[in-house]
């Protein structure tokens, strides 16, 4: 088999060790090796990369275990060829596995050029990718939050969410206050109401009148004050996170020249593309908002370079349907594993494009759920977004709308037909007149 990297190394990561095996394919063919185990504090990784480097190595692969890829990967980074290899990828032979016959493994599949590198962003997105993260986790705790405390209000008596939307809105919020005091007159809460919800008084009256004791105001201060702090974390975060984009968008290598699409005249001068500009970008897409196109950014970065195709990136997502097939029978179309947070952004921003109006997403929403389910519609909304968002930066142009009307007017005479026929089992008698549609009618 021909040799691709005559020099290289695959590395074992674990929690305290990591076995390294290290390949030099001579001229002749022959190959020498040798294999080490180092520690993972910062020193001892200091140690490998000089080992490394004293043998020549150019390429290294190592396994994604977990996060304790991550200390090797920041120390070796600057000065080799990575590839962080899928685990499932490289399984080695059963009953022949060790650290050392793992490390081997590895590097010989490397010298061959059998293995292929997972995407790994750079050290500062990868810090956008954290902070992004965390808020979402935090948004998440806020809400376990809040079911907490609605459910200490169900113990008491109190059904204010049967009435309001928000019990940690303006309107509940001062309802709760007033709570916390001690007893109080369920008419004089219920006056506290604000905008649209002082037309639901009278229910509100009959809402907040419950059995709350001294047990039940303290859990509801605990659980307030704790979504206070939470709401405190996220805003801190969420400046964080504006900083940390302004800052990448200031910077030369993180900025992608492509072909500007809002360019009137073809001399006209081309403008990168930022982290800035892409979030402006993905918020012109129904159901993105800022927050959901700065998770985007920070999954999949700006440079679509480095996705073949926007099916590869909608595999890497892992919103693209699954292959599974054998002897021409087709098992599952399982969507496969992918990134987890990027599929978690394109879901909730599916279930909110399945709600704008007039929209090509929620045409295509109401189009597949009705045949498959609203689950596999709101992942195929998903894959949609997607879609969108990889040809939007690989042309620098906002989100073009193709319309509620959009599959109606692809099948015109199909559906056309589909109606007549529907009004003649009614027992009408139908004769279409097709007229001209005036320019621009329908899109």
């Amino acid at each position: 088999m021909e040799v691709i990297y005559a020099r290289c190394a695959g590395l074992d990561v674990h929690k305290k060790t990591v076995v390294a095996c290290v390949m030099h394919t001579r001229r002749n063919g022959r190959k020498k090796q040798e294999t080490r185990t180092f520690g993972t504090t910062t020193c001892e990784l200091q140690e490998l990369l000089t080992w490394l480097q004293e043998w020549g190595c150019t390429h290294v692969a190592l396994e994604s275990t977990g996060v304790y890829w991550q200390p090797v990967y920041n120390i070796l980074e600057d000065h080799l060829e990575l590839l962080l290899v899928n685990a499932r990828h490289v399984k080695n032979v059963p009953g022949r596995k060790t650290d050392v016959t793992d490390a081997e493994w590895l590097a010989d599949l490397l010298r061959h050029g059998l293995l292929r590198g997972s995407f790994v962003p750079p050290r500062e997105q990868r810090n956008l990718r954290d902070l992004t993260r965390q808020r979402s986790k935090l948004v998440e705790e806020r809400a376990a939050v809040v079911n907490r405390l609605q459910k200490v209000l169900e113990d008491a008596n109190i059904k204010v969410a049967s009435v309001a939307t928000d019990v940690m809105g303006v309107s509940g919020r001062a309802m709760l206050a007033e709570l916390m005091q001690g007893p109080a007159d369920p008419t004089a809460m219920a006056q506290l109401a604000r905008g649209r919800m002082r037309t639901k008084r009278e229910a509100l009256t009959k809402a907040l009148t419950g059995h709350v004791t001294e047990h039940h105001r303290f859990l509801l201060k605990q659980h307030l004050i704790h979504a206070d702090f939470l709401d405190a974390q996220i805003a801190q975060f969420s400046r964080q996170i504006e900083t940390q984009i302004d800052t990448m968008s200031q910077m030369p290598e993180y900025m992608v020249a492509v072909p500007n699409g809002d360019a009137a005249e073809p001399g006209e001068q081309q403008e990168p593309l930022t982290y800035a500009r892409a979030i402006e970008l993905l918020d012109t897409i129904p159901g993105i908002d800022r927050w959901l196109a700065q998770v985007l950014v920070a999954e999949m970065g700006i440079d679509m370079s480095r996705f073949a195709t926007e099916k590869h990136l909608a595999s890497w997502a892992g919103v693209a349907p699954g292959n599974n097939e054998s002897a021409g029978k087709r098992r599952s179309g399982k969507t496969p594993p992918g990134n987890r947070y990027l599929r978690k952004g394109l879901v909730q921003g599916a279930r909110g494009a399945s709600r704008k109006k007039n929209t090509y997403l929620k045409s295509k929403y109401h189009r597949i759920a009705a045949r498959r389910g609203k689950k596999k519609a709101t992942v195929a909304v998903g894959h949609s977004i997607l879609v969108s968002a990889y040809h939007m930066l690989s042309r620098n142009e906002p989100y073009r709308d193709l319309g509620g009307d959009y599959f109606d007017q692809f099948k015109r005479d199909h559906v056309a037909n589909h109606l007549v026929r529907r009004l003649e089992k009614l027992g009408f008698q139908v004769q279409i007149d097709d007229q001209l549609i005036p320019d621009g009618a329908g899109s």
